[in-house]
């Protein structure tokens, strides 16, 4: 029965049977409220990025916004608040997003408040990093606030970008120009 139940949750929570195989399989909740749902962006490239409000990368924001107006349509931007490195991300959910929205007027899709690092990482970080790991990407998991990780428009993980790494470096937008 017990092993019965732990099978059962498993076919639940991994609706590919056993592991996420992509991107799209993933689901978070959305800062405002609602859901972000990955597979709606089959067709553009997706960047994800840890972030944090009180970090010396904070100003980061600023480029991410622009760069996600900038490419809008090619290409969407997905943060995700954590608390992981010097308790950079304190606030709650609302206060995260009156920062992002008053500071630095945010309309990319952010999650809510996660963690990406330690036991309690969250699924889609754990499967970032092992597609890391896998290719050979380094650094596979983050080492900081705002390491970026990038999606091709089939959901294929094929570069990752280390967190002082800058949204408009030309490695980045090279990456985001490039056919895969």
């Amino acid at each position: 029965m017990f092993k019965l139940l732990l099978f059962s949750a498993a076919v639940l929570f991994f609706p590919t049977g056993g592991g996420h195989n992509n991107i799209y399989d993933f689901k978070a909740p959305s800062l405002t409220g609602g859901e972000i749902n990955f597979s709606q962006y089959k067709g553009e490239k997706i960047l994800v990025v840890n972030t944090a409000s009180l970090c010396g990368n904070t100003p980061q924001y600023a480029d991410l916004e622009k760069l996600y107006n900038q490419y809008k349509g090619k290409l969407v931007i997905v943060g995700f608040p954590a608390n992981n490195f010097g308790h950079q991300e304190p606030g709650n959910n609302k206060e995260i997003s009156e920062f992002c929205t008053k500071e630095y007027h945010i309309s990319f899709p952010m999650a809510q408040k996660i963690s990406v690092l330690g036991a309690d990482t969250d699924p889609i970080y754990k499967w970032l990093e092992a597609e890391a790991q896998k290719k050979g990407f380094s650094p596979a998991m983050p080492q900081w606030n705002f390491q970026k990780y990038l999606l091709d428009e089939k959901g294929e993980l094929v570069a990752v970008f280390s967190p002082k790494t800058q949204p408009f470096d030309p490695a980045v937008i090279a990456a985001i120009n490039k056919k895969y």
